[in-house]
């Protein structure tokens, strides 16, 4: 299906960008369809990461802000591609480009991300200002730039947005703040050829409430299913977000993310909207043991 952000209008936007790197995109595979339309081009060892989005395309700046502090301290993260100017754009659409890395065994486990959450919370703050974890503003965005989204679905995500701002405020005035990943799961990991788990995808990068990434392991564990998955990443980081004072916050602002996510592809993927419309209703009904499947696994 054609559109604004469709895979077909991705893949191409993907062409003219390797075309103005000068490398072939001949060998490109799709790597995911969400928020980003990630693409690895192997021959070349660079990934090109174009937002979905017009509506977030300051955040492709920051992650290549991040992206340089990184290699500067050596955090446990992947690199920016070498000697890129960054960002590239084509027709309005705007990507980061990194360094790519090849599968490597053994398979990454949530284990793998508690050591590493542990570390990249420990890293202190950067050089440059970061946004203050707002799951509030990032879904109203995407909410502007929602194609084929219904009114009276709109207005609901409109009005659980004003329930939970002045909460979610409340929450980063109290909390001891720290760098956040954001997006923090098994899926964002990658392992480099020395055996290193490292992480990947920043674009909700931000200062919070470090609680913000264990909660979305224990958020996936209710919503996609699997036994244990949460208890290990508590054994690993050494910390039990689900009983905080701030849990129930905490997941709504989750659940929010999950589904706001989807607001600017509804019209590219009917496997998507339906998704959406699904999640959207077992939120209503405050349905929480209700499983949802991965956008990720619909998208194209």
């Amino acid at each position: 299906m054609s559109g604004r952000f469709s895979e077909e209008t991705m893949t191409a936007a993907m062409r003219e960008m390797a075309a103005t790197l000068d490398v072939s995109p001949e060998d490109a595979q799709l790597l995911q369809l969400t928020n980003n339309a990630v693409f690895a081009l192997p021959r070349a060892g660079i990934v090109i990461r174009i937002a979905r989005t017009h509506q977030l395309l300051d955040r492709v700046t920051k992650v290549i802000q991040l992206g340089c502090w990184f290699a500067e301290i050596d955090a446990p993260t992947i690199r920016l591609a070498r000697d890129v100017e960054q960002p590239i754009e084509f027709e309005g659409l705007v990507a980061s480009v990194w360094q790519y890395v090849p599968p490597h065994p053994p398979a990454l486990t949530v284990e793998d991300l508690g050591t590493v959450l542990r570390e990249f919370h420990a890293l202190g703050t950067p050089p440059f200002p970061l946004p203050i974890w707002d799951p509030v503003g990032d879904a109203r965005r995407r909410l502007a730039d929602a194609d084929g989204i219904s009114k009276i679905d709109q207005n609901f995500i409109a009005d659980w947005c004003d329930r939970l701002e002045p909460k979610v405020a409340a929450l980063n005035k109290s909390a001891r703040r720290t760098l956040i990943h954001g997006d923090a799961y098994v899926g964002n990991l990658l392992r480099e050829s020395s055996g290193r788990a490292v992480l990947c995808d920043f674009d909700a990068t931000c200062v919070g409430p470090w609680q913000v990434d264990l909660a979305a392991v224990a958020v996936g564990e209710a919503r996609f299913g699997g036994t244990g998955t949460y208890s290990s990443l508590v054994a690993a980081y050494g910390s039990d977000v689900v009983q905080a004072h701030s849990w129930t916050l905490l997941r709504h602002a989750r659940e929010l993310k999950m589904i706001a996510a989807a607001a600017p592809l509804l019209a590219a993927s009917p496997k998507v909207a339906q998704e959406f419309a699904k999640r959207l209703r077992t939120v209503r009904d405050k349905e929480h043991e209700t499983r949802w499947t991965p956008f990720a696994e619909l998208a194209g």
